[in-house]
C-alpha cells in the first residue's frame, strides 16, 4: 500500500477584507470555473505563514500581511479522495502589482461581498471556502505565534 497518496496535504489560504468585501479568486479546475480564497501548498523551508503570503500574492497579485490564524481545517475532497489540511489566515492587503501575472489556472482575482460568496456555493473550490468567511466574520482570530516554525 502506498502510505505517500493517504498523507494531508498541507495547503494555506487567506482571508482578506477590504471596504466590505472579500478576495476571491477564480480558478480553472477540472470541475471548471471554481472560486477559493487565495491558497495553495506550502514549499519545503518556508513558513507556514510566509507561505500564506507569497500564495496570496502569486494568486491574486495582491501584497497582503497575514496577521491572525483563522482556523485549521481538515477536509476530504469526494472527487479526488486527497485529504487537505489548510490554515487559514486573517490578512491586511497591503499593495497591488496589477502588472503581476497570476499564477497558471487563476482566471482573475475580485472583491466580494459577503452575499455574493454566499449566494456562489455551488462554484466553491470547498466547503473551505464560506467556512473560513464565516469564523472570520464570527472573530476566530488566533495570534500567529500560536505556530512555530523551529
Amino acid at each position: 500500500m502506498n502510505r505517500t497518496a493517504h498523507r494531508p496535504a498541507v495547503t494555506v489560504a487567506t482571508v482578506v477584507e477590504r471596504d466590505g468585501c472579500f478576495l476571491v479568486v477564480e480558478e480553472e479546475t477540472r470541475s471548471g470555473l471554481r472560486l477559493n480564497q487565495p491558497a495553495g501548498h506550502v514549499e519545503g523551508g518556508e513558513s507556514i505563514v510566509a507561505a500564506a503570503a507569497r500564495e496570496t500574492l502569486e494568486e491574486s497579485a495582491w501584497r497582503v500581511d497575514p496577521v491572525a490564524l483563522v482556523g485549521v481545517y481538515q477536509w476530504r475532497s469526494a472527487e479526488s479522495g486527497r485529504t487537505f489540511v489548510r490554515f487559514t489566515f486573517a490578512a491586511t492587503a497591503r499593495e497591488h502589482d496589477a502588472a503581476r501575472p497570476l499564477d497558471a489556472g487563476i482566471v482573475r482575482a475580485l472583491w466580494l461581498s459577503y452575499d455574493d460568496i454566499a449566494a456562489s456555493t455551488p462554484q466553491h473550490r470547498s466547503p473551505l471556502v464560506l467556512r473560513s468567511v464565516d469564523d472570520y466574520r464570527a472573530g476566530l482570530r488566533w495570534p500567529l505565534d500560536l505556530i512555530a516554525s523551529l
